[in-house]
């Protein structure tokens, strides 16, 4: 038997079994919230502790306290841990074990996403909760009795939210959150969605599975009736999530320099979308003389943006500030269509387009999709068929990312 085949036998075992006869629901839910000081996300799991959402990493990880359950080495999860080795870090190898029935443990390699740091670690597992949700309001909680995640060391947590527990993968790893969470048995979609706050006041929101993901009051709506589609892409030994952009088009016109030779990455880690140097160009001279920015002053630049106004000499609308808008036009002929408030930061009295020079991104891409201009947008990774789902900005109905209902008096 395929050892994949195996693992995804055995994860059924690993839910309470009580949750499981009674549940009327198929979508999980968890709140998210921004970390101002370090421009990162965290999704909230049992019930307190706070895991940074990275799309890219392979592995979820945490500062695991001794003692602790080990993996077997060679076993399918270990096999699927140790599948999307990371460059800078060393290969995993097998470790002796002290545990009498484990002859040897499974070594992994956890990576700080933000300084890139890596360390040589266990593979364990743990117990994690969660809410099912009507697609309104969090409902009764599930138990996750056996989630596999790497243990790591206090080293990883630098450059880290303030009382950060660890990381979460929602990559399409295996072994990500977003896989171990949407299981078969449960009937649970192998599809997740993420909408990332603007405020560190009021919670964003992720589902796991089918929906239906109400956004409340003014508009009461199920986000995905409002989301396109594109197909999601992948490249050879990587977990992350890529898309076809063929160009950026800045106020309806297309840029002069195709874009489309590699996909393009979406990162929650990354804060402002980053471009190739000789697109950013392009798309700084076409953005500075475009509606709402032609013949408006520019001030001094504020690192590590290049383009900057005065915010007061610049007009403002219900979706931000009245500048260009800017449309990642897509491989399947849709557009995501970006406007004044993921494109612009406001910065005290200055405005500054919120696209960073990348000079050659070291992947070879040129665009890295940023979680600013993800920020107030309904995401849906949609796995099993291999799209994204995109909403562009929920301020055009008078939404936001902050807006799902938390309220539960469920236990």
């Amino acid at each position: 038997m395929n050892p994949l085949n195996l693992f995804v036998l055995i994860l059924p075992l690993i839910i309470s079994h009580h949750q499981v006869s009674a549940q009327p629901y198929k979508t999980l839910v968890a709140p998210i919230r921004k970390d101002t000081t370090t421009s990162l996300y965290t999704i909230t799991l049992n019930s307190h502790r706070h895991y940074v959402i990275d799309l890219t990493a392979p592995l979820s990880w945490y500062n695991c306290s001794p003692p602790h359950p080990l993996v077997v080495c060679h076993s399918p999860p270990c096999t699927e841990a140790q599948s999307y080795p990371s460059p800078p870090c060393p290969h995993p190898t097998s470790a002796a074990s002290t545990t009498p029935d484990i002859p040897c443990s499974c070594t992994v390699t956890p990576v700080n996403p933000v300084t890139k740091s890596c360390a040589v670690s266990r593979l364990t597992y743990t117990n994690i909760n969660l809410r099912w949700t009507d697609g309104r309001t969090p409902t009764t909680r599930i138990d996750f009795n056996q989630v596999y995640i790497s243990c790591a060391p206090a080293s990883l947590f630098r450059s880290l939210p303030k009382g950060a527990f660890g990381l979460a993968s929602l990559s399409s790893s295996p072994l990500s959150f977003s896989s171990q969470f949407t299981l078969p048995n449960l009937e649970i979609a192998k599809k997740f969605a993420i909408c990332l706050p603007s405020r560190p006041s009021t919670p964003g929101v992720a589902f796991f599975g089918d929906g239906p993901y109400y956004i409340l009051p003014p508009t009461n709506l199920d986000a995905e009736t409002i989301i396109s589609y594109t197909p999601l892409l992948k490249k050879p030994n990587s977990p992350d999530f890529f898309i076809g952009v063929n160009s950026l088009a800045v106020d309806g016109r297309s840029i002069p320099t195709p874009i489309s030779t590699t996909p393009t990455k979406l990162s929650t880690v990354v804060p402002y979308t980053t471009v190739r140097s000789d697109v950013y160009r392009y798309l700084k001279k076409s953005f500075s003389n475009g509606t709402g920015t032609a013949g408006v002053p520019r001030v001094k630049r504020v690192k590590p943006f290049e383009l900057c106004w005065n915010a007061s000499a610049l007009g403002f609308t219900r979706v931000g500030f009245r500048v260009p808008q800017i449309d990642l036009e897509l491989g399947n002929g849709k557009n995501w269509t970006i406007f004044g408030s993921n494109s612009m930061k406001e910065i005290g009295d200055v405005a500054c387009l919120a696209f960073v020079n990348g000079g050659e991104i070291n992947d070879g891409s040129a665009v890295v999709i940023g979680s600013y201009q993800m920020e107030n947008n309904f995401l849906l990774f949609d796995m099993e068929k291999s799209r994204l789902g995109f909403s562009s900005t929920l301020f055009f109905i008078r939404t936001s990312c902050g807006n799902f209902n938390f309220t539960t008096t469920t236990k």
